[in-house]
């Protein structure tokens, strides 16, 4: 069996195609295009790209996307770096997990605007009731009558004295 490189290259090949074009085709760089011909699959940062990226390769081809995908996990498992696939089994989730979770999905092109219109409504109801308090308010209303009382002077000016 010839290895996952192998077939995509020989499937490029057969059909004509340059790298530019299957880069193209697939929306993928040139660069990993030749890296997935040879093999070498530490030019990507996860499995997940590897796998993706071959799997639109191999459907461009139109090779048998089964066996190829199979070849792959086989080559994979035997890397260093992408020796394990990525876990489909249900993970230890913590509190701010949970709250991203659910706050996925929420559906926010209704949620937002409910929102923004609570805010402005609450808004506008604190600003009239902080603009009635502070026009019913009067600063002297504890103020009792009488309570001020004037310096004591006399009411006539001093006579002038001679000496």
């Amino acid at each position: 069996m010839s290895s996952v490189a192998e077939q995509l290259r020989g499937g490029r090949e057969a059909k004509g195609l340059s790298i530019q074009q299957v880069a193209d085709a697939i929306k993928m760089r040139g660069d990993h295009v030749i890296a997935l011909e040879k093999g070498d699959y530490d030019v990507f940062a996860a499995p997940v790209y590897i796998r993706g990226f071959t799997r639109s390769y191999a459907q461009l081809l139109r090779l048998d996307q089964t066996e190829v995908m199979a070849q792959l996990d086989r080559e994979l498992a035997q890397s260093d770096k992408h020796h394990e696939p990525p876990p489909l089994g249900p993970q230890s989730r913590g509190f701010v997990d949970a709250i991203m979770y659910q706050l996925s999905r929420v559906n926010w092109h209704i949620t937002a605007p409910v929102i923004g219109i609570a805010l402005v409504a609450a808004g506008v109801y604190w600003g009239l009731r902080v603009a009635k308090t502070r026009q019913v308010h009067d600063p002297l209303a504890k103020l009792g009558p009488g309570l001020y009382e004037g310096a004591k002077t006399p009411d006539t000016l001093p006579l002038p004295v001679h000496h």
